[in-house]
Formats: C-alpha cells, structure tokens, sequence
C-alpha cells in the first residue's frame, strides 16, 4: 500500500485575502472547494453542511453588510455562505464545530488553487445569522454560519510563522 505523502503548504501559506481582481471563479474550482469542505469530518458523520454560493452583485453587497468586518466581501466575485442544518442533526450541540471544520478545508483548497479568501464570522450572533438568513431566504431549520468572499487576489500578503513553542505542554 502506497501512502501519498501530504502537502502541507497550503496551511502554511493561507493568509486572509480581502482584495480580488475584477475576473470571475469558475464553476469547476467552485466546485473544487465545495468538494474540499464536504470532505471534513463531522460528529457521528452528520454533516450538518449546505453551502449557498453568491455571485449576484445586488446580494454579495447586500451581505458585505451584515456584519462591521465584512464589507471585503463587496467586490468578491462569489462569496460562499456556509450554513447548516438545524433539525435532524444527531449532535447539534457540534454542528457548529463540524461547519469550522469543513470552512478551513475551503479556505485551504482555495489556496491550493490559486485563490484568496477570507473567513467571516456570523455565527453564533443572531443579529448576523439573522441577517444573512433573511438575504438568502433561508427556511427557518438552517443557519448561517459565515461568509466566505473568495477571488483571485488583487493583494500579497506574508504569511506569519504563528508557532509558539511555549503553548506545548507533554504530560510524560
């Protein structure tokens, strides 16, 4: 049995992008991400997940302003709203957890293939989730979780080295 080896330099080079160019994501590397975020793990498999993906002017400005942070968000070419299942959740107590989840495996595939994005927070603040929800009509039994404005980055930014030796702590 052959083992891939992983290629962890997308974790390493990921920083927030919130500058795209003016050129639109195609479907297939849309999809691409997409794939990538169903692929995480969740608790006892539940996969609380749906994704909405905006790419109408009138609703990505709309949502750039449902929260102080996200007005980035206005010029992204799509921005993916992240949601998740209230109702028929085995856990839901972890569903929140599962959508951390499956947003970095998004952010890390985005990476991967040449776009920038930047993840922002909406739940668990009702005002935001709220908002959101009314924007995309969500029936009452899902929930936003975040937004996700996503392009190809109009700007370069260094990613920090965040290792702090000091915060491992062995217990022989």
């Amino acid at each position: 049995m052959k083992c891939e080896v992983f290629d962890m330099n997308s974790i390493f080079h990921r920083v927030s992008i919130r500058k795209y160019k003016v050129r639109p994501v195609e479907r297939e590397k849309i999809m691409q991400v997409l794939k990538a975020g169903m692929q995480a793990p969740s608790a006892g498999n539940q996969q609380p997940w749906e994704f909405y993906v905006v790419t109408d002017r009138d609703k990505i400005r709309e949502l750039s302003k449902t929260s102080p942070y996200a007005g980035c968000a206005e010029l992204a070419p799509v921005v993916i709203v992240p949601v998740y299942r209230k109702e028929g959740i085995i856990f839901p107590i972890y569903a929140q957890i599962d959508m951390a989840i499956a947003q970095e495996n998004i952010w890390l595939e985005a990476d991967a293939l040449g776009l920038g994005g930047v993840w922002l927070g909406i739940a668990p603040l009702n005002e935001r989730m709220d908002a959101v929800g009314k924007i995309l009509d969500l029936p009452t039994d899902k929930a936003a979780y975040s937004l996700f404005p996503m392009g190809y980055p109009a700007e370069s930014r260094i990613q920090q080295d965040r290792f702090d030796e000091s915060r491992i702590h062995f217990c022989n």
